[in-house]
């Protein structure tokens, strides 16, 4: 029984090594983006940034805008203004990985992930995402602090799909 405590201790202890703690420190160390292609898209490339959205988020736990339409192939910079007192974040994904991590935050209420579909936003402080949506279909972004996604700090980002004929009218104007 205590060899078994001390193992998941040490493998805590090494898990914990992979994340940041939440805060209101900003994280020093930049890493360069990772581009992994998700099912709501890829970390995008600012030199392509076509559209720009800023996404305000406040202690009532709600974003503004909450509903986003983008087109298919559109790379968007999102700029996260965190208007309240307390940490918040937006994180993109599918309603199932987001329900995945939420009940992740909740057991390690310090996980703080490093990834380029996520930002953590300290109070009065800013941050952005810049991506690129190139898989058509509903996504949603939410706040996975532990509390507020169960408040409803969430959104949904419609991604039009692009077809020829709509690409060919665009190219003739």
């Amino acid at each position: 029984m205590r060899i078994a405590k001390k193992l998941i201790a040490s493998g805590l202890v090494a898990a914990s090594a992979v994340v940041w703690a939440h805060g209101d420190a900003e994280h020093a160390r930049p890493r360069p983006v990772k581009h992994e292609q998700k099912p709501w898209g890829i970390a995008g490339d600012a030199k392509a940034v076509k559209r720009t959205i800023e996404i305000r988020m406040t202690d009532d736990m709600r974003f503004t805008p909450d509903r986003i339409e983008v087109r298919q192939g559109d790379t968007v910079r999102f700029i996260h203004k965190n208007n309240g007192v307390v940490m918040h974040e937006f994180v993109l994904g599918t309603k199932a990985e987001l329900d995945e991590h939420a009940a992740l935050m909740k057991k390690f209420p310090g996980m703080e992930h490093d990834e380029p579909y996520m930002a953590h936003v300290a109070p009065g402080k800013e941050a952005e995402i810049v991506w690129t949506f190139n898989r058509d279909g509903e996504f949603d972004f939410a706040c996975l602090l532990p509390g507020h996604y169960e408040a409803g700090m969430v959104g949904k980002i419609r991604v039009v799909a692009v077809t020829a004929r709509s690409k060919d009218s665009r190219n003739k104007n």
